[in-house]
């Protein structure tokens, strides 16, 4: 039986990316998708357009992007789920080469490679299929405890609910919370060559909007993830590579990591 991937595509006043995203999703040569899009309360045509493509559309209220993701959780069907941003891309293998390495290696977690266009010093490439198992690896190979994007791994949908994990509703910086639990709680994880998300920061996102009130949302959210990393490392008695929490270190990583 083929195993079926569900695409969780939160929208919200997207119609500038929405078409070429479905585009990108049903051009992939995994033609295993379930391509769910949450309309999180667009006031533009984002909607309209998503109803043109062959995907399941779920439209609510807006509620933030966490809430359109735990949604897309609720209604999956699939095997695996990834959780996709309208404004970015993917190469035409991702899914396939994905599928294949989690299912062969029988993986709770497969992570792609990525291109950061705004931040190339963050771009990820594996050249070789790894399976870890060991949470030193896992951290030291994902660089999770930094880097918190969730569109870089595929789960397994059971996995996820085995341990409940969700996204945490009303914050700016929603990633880490769930991404750094499920890699330490991940009994394997492979990590795969072949599958490159390439992420774009587009202007007046949720990470460029310059409204004061805004910024010290954002400040608060990231000062929230420190202590969220920081608390679950102590109470797994695991450190995070590349996490200083003191000194000149501590800085550096702040303001160049």
């Amino acid at each position: 039986m083929k195993k079926l991937i569900s695409v969780v595509v939160p929208c919200y006043n997207g119609e500038q990316y929405i078409e070429k995203c479905l585009e990108n999703l049903l051009s992939q040569s995994c033609k295993s998708l379930e391509i769910i899009v949450i309309d999180d309360g667009s006031k533009d045509n984002s909607a309209a357009i998503a109803r043109r493509f062959p995907v399941k559309l779920i439209s609510q209220e807006n509620r933030g992007l966490s809430a359109a993701r735990n949604a897309g959780m609720d209604c999956a069907t699939g095997d695996y789920i990834h959780f996709f941003d309208v404004d970015d891309r993917i190469n035409n293998t991702f899914f396939e080469n994905l599928l294949a390495a989690i299912v062969q290696t029988d993986a709770d977690i497969a992570c792609s490679g990525m291109i950061n266009e705004p931040a190339p010093r963050k771009n990820r490439i594996y050249n070789k299929t790894e399976l870890l198992t060991d949470i030193t690896a896992k951290l030291e190979k994902t660089n999770v405890g930094r880097w918190g994007y969730v569109w870089r791994y595929l789960f397994k949908l059971d996995f996820l609910k085995k341990h409940a994990l969700r996204f945490e509703q009303g914050r700016f910086i929603e990633d880490l919370p769930f991404t750094l639990p499920a890699v330490f709680f991940a009994e394997k994880l492979v990590l795969v060559p072949g599958a490159v998300y390439f992420y774009r920061l587009q202007q007046n996102s949720i990470m460029t909007n310059n409204n004061f009130a805004h910024r010290r949302k954002r400040f608060r959210d990231w000062q929230h993830i420190k202590k969220f990393r920081k608390e679950f490392a102590n109470k797994h008695n695991f450190r995070i590579p590349g996490v200083p929490t003191v000194g000149f270190k501590a800085l550096i990583v702040k303001y160049f990591g």
